[in-house]
């Protein structure tokens, strides 16, 4: 029998910890720039933007992209009242990009759905930081100097600048014009002309300002210095353009040939370089896929056989196929080639554009009249702002440009 009472004493020992629970906080959501926003569409990232701004301001406006992006309207105040509701619609299965009026409710959808697991940022800036982000990217180079493209995605809006041996122009400038002046600034050169194709009626031109801050002379043909609603003249200054009128910058030489229909004043710029590189700024002319509307100084009718015959005639005679056709507009992102240049060699456009296909006048005038979209009111005060008949400032400019441009023929 053992004695118990000669068995060593058992070690004290410490109560057992409390184990806490394995949980994983949710990661929080990151921030995205525009710029970084529109490399993704670029790159045609599967995403989903998920826009909470109202349906009315989302009507007016969305983020665009091509063929991988989803895009939903659940406006904020769905996420206030029911979470669970408003989120049900959202898949999981690709990352989502939170969009909204400013930034903050953004921010607070992206927090809920970050806390759901889902893969999420939000835009910085909210939605007028994709209204305003502008891309610089180079369009062709050579020993002569090069082409750069500066458009505003959100608007499908392009505009060029060209360098050549220190001197540079700009073709039909946005509103925005610093990023002209940075431009030419990091290519060492000087601004030696701003030309516009025609008086815009979707966009206020930033050529009167970058002629008034530089000194170099501002080209639009007198035709456009009339407003073709009011028939008021241009207070602005400007120096008209004439057919077949050159312009020597550094290496290369713009011509300008007129191109009537859009506009009566609608001019069409010819680049030529030594080594043969051939680029027409188009404007509103042609598009890569349509061409501009005739209405917009409403008189779609009497314009149209202007426009048919600058299409049929003036077109091929300033041309040959391998000439880069440069617009000033563009009506959806897959238009732009994977490096996000909206350019094409006009062999290419010719043989893909439905609207350039050979047709005769009365066929032609039933296919564009019957294809007029919407007449946004707003045009008529561009124009207004762009002759310097009506002053605008920043908040009224705003509220004029809103909206994606149609001033190509609807499909």
């Amino acid at each position: 029998m053992t004695d118990l009472s000669l068995m060593p004493a058992p070690a004290a020992t410490a109560a057992p910890a409390a184990v806490a629970p394995l949980t994983t906080a949710p990661a929080a959501p990151a921030v995205v720039t525009a710029a970084e926003l529109y490399a993704k569409l670029l790159a045609d990232a599967p995403l989903l933007i998920v826009d909470v701004r109202n349906p009315a301001e989302f009507a007016r406006m969305r983020i665009e992209g091509r063929e991988a992006l989803d895009v939903l309207n659940i406006p904020y105040y769905a996420f206030i009242e029911d979470e669970d509701d408003a989120a049900a619609p959202i898949p999981t299965d690709r990352e989502v990009v939170v969009v909204c009026a400013k930034e903050g409710s953004s921010e607070y959808v992206a927090e809920l759905l970050a806390a759901r697991g889902m893969a999420v940022s939000y835009l910085a800036g909210g939605f007028p930081a994709w209204g305003n982000h502008v891309d610089v990217r180079d369009v062709a180079a050579g020993a002569w100097g090069k082409v750069i493209q500066i458009a505003r995605p959100a608007r499908g809006d392009l505009s060029f600048v060209v360098v050549s041996d220190g001197a540079a122009a700009v073709i039909d400038p946005l509103r925005h014009t610093a990023v002209y002046h940075d431009t030419i600034a990091a290519e060492g050169a000087s601004l030696a002309v701003v030309l516009d194709t025609h008086v815009h009626a979707d966009h206020i031109s930033g050529g009167p300002a970058l002629a008034a801050a530089t000194g170099a002379p501002y080209h639009v043909h007198a035709y456009d210095a009339i407003h073709p609603i009011d028939m008021l003249p241009a207070t602005i200054p400007y120096t008209s353009l004439d057919d077949g009128q050159t312009f020597p910058i550094g290496a290369v030489t713009v011509t300008a040939h007129w191109f009537p229909g859009h506009t009566l004043g609608q001019f069409n710029f010819r680049l030529d370089a030594p080594d043969g590189t051939s680029a027409l700024f188009t404007g509103d002319g042609i598009f890569l896929r349509s061409f501009g509307r005739p209405d917009l100084g409403g008189k779609g009718e009497a314009w149209t056989p202007l426009l048919y015959e600058s299409l049929t005639e003036r077109l091929p005679a300033i041309v040959h196929p391998h000439t880069l056709i440069l617009p000033a507009h563009f009506s959806a992102l897959d238009e732009a080639g994977a490096d996000g240049v909206f350019s094409a060699p006009y062999a290419a456009v010719a043989a893909t554009n439905d609207a350039l296909r050979h047709r005769d006048l009365a066929e032609f005038t039933a296919y564009v009249l019957g294809h007029l979209p919407v007449f946004p009111p707003e045009y008529v005060q561009i124009k207004r702002v762009n002759i310097g008949l009506l002053e605008a400032g920043e908040q009224l400019a705003d509220e004029l440009e809103l909206g994606k441009n149609i001033c190509a023929l609807s499909a």
